[in-house]
């Protein structure tokens, strides 16, 4: 048996104590503090990537086991989960590799290497740490992109059911629906309410629909003048249009905006608008 394959050898019986050390060490180098439960985690990496680091050396010519990478591109998919920072932890890679390379130095003094079998061993964790970056920063822009996209996802499907929760169209006798208007009326839900809920009201046989106000936060100009011509869309299609709760300071931010709304018949509140309605329609 070669020397580097004993060295494999030993690295194997001996990677939990080797471990220990170069965490240790590591620590030391970046003057932080992991309290234990993360220092459990870093021992297992590292006496794993011992354990691989032996395995490499027995492969010899640059290869790694593919269970390497694989840890790798883990370690880059957990510090997405985590919503870590990528450069955080790339940024250790150079205490890392000094740590690894020491220790392998000492070792290699230790076991009388020879200087060919000592760069050889230095030479393989270097090529396994630049893998790993490699690896890891991959597997952490992927894992990125993707919990983005779901996350992107998941708002859409929220507000989704926000709009339909926040624009329905609610009969309350027969002709006669109301839609009330609740929370923030952003262009979203206005593109919401033109493009989805408009298009139905002719189907619900609606001869009158009260748009109540009340429930507004905010507004803006912009998106008030798209819900004002829901007054003249209406119309022309037959439909009997008619505001309440329109609150003084958001009337006078309407008028401001220079929409003319003098043509709409307005009630104070709903129940005036229902009892007006009643022997009309």
């Amino acid at each position: 048996m070669n020397s580097l394959l004993m060295e494999a050898k030993y690295l194997t019986d001996n990677s939990e104590t080797l471990a220990k050390k170069i965490v240790g060490d590591i620590l030391r180098r970046l003057g932080v503090y992991f309290p234990e439960a993360e220092k459990k985690y870093y021992y297992d990496v590292y006496i794993e990537f011992i354990e691989l680091l032996a395995e490499a050396i027995t492969l010899g010519e640059d290869r790694v086991p593919q269970r390497f990478i694989e840890m790798s591109k883990e370690n880059g998919e957990r510090q997405a989960a985590l919503k870590g920072n990528i450069s955080g932890m790339i940024g250790r890679y150079p205490s890392i590799r000094l740590g690894f390379i020491e220790q392998m130095t000492k070792i290699a003094i230790e076991h009388k290497l020879s200087v060919e079998d000592t760069v050889t061993l230095n030479k393989t964790v270097s090529h396994m740490l630049d893998i790993s970056v490699t690896e890891t920063i991959l597997a952490f822009e992927r894992e990125k992109d993707t919990l983005l996209d779901k996350r992107e996802r998941e708002i859409n499907k929220q507000q989704k059911a926000i709009n339909e929760l926040s624009a329905p169209i609610v009969p309350i006798q027969d002709g006669i629906a109301i839609l009330p208007l609740i929370g923030e009326v952003d262009s979203y839900r206005v593109e919401y309410f033109l493009n989805k809920v408009l298009p139905d009201i002719p189907r619900l046989n609606i001869k009158c629909l009260i748009i109540d106000f009340s429930g507004i936060v905010t507004i803006d100009t912009n998106v008030a003048s798209h819900l004002f011509r829901v007054h003249d869309i209406l119309r022309l299609l037959g439909i009997h249009v008619v505001f309440t709760g329109i609150r003084p300071d958001l009337a006078t931010q309407v008028i401001n905006g220079g929409i003319d709304f003098s043509m709409i018949e307005t009630y104070a509140n709903v129940m005036k608008a229902i009892e007006n309605m009643k022997n009309r329609f």
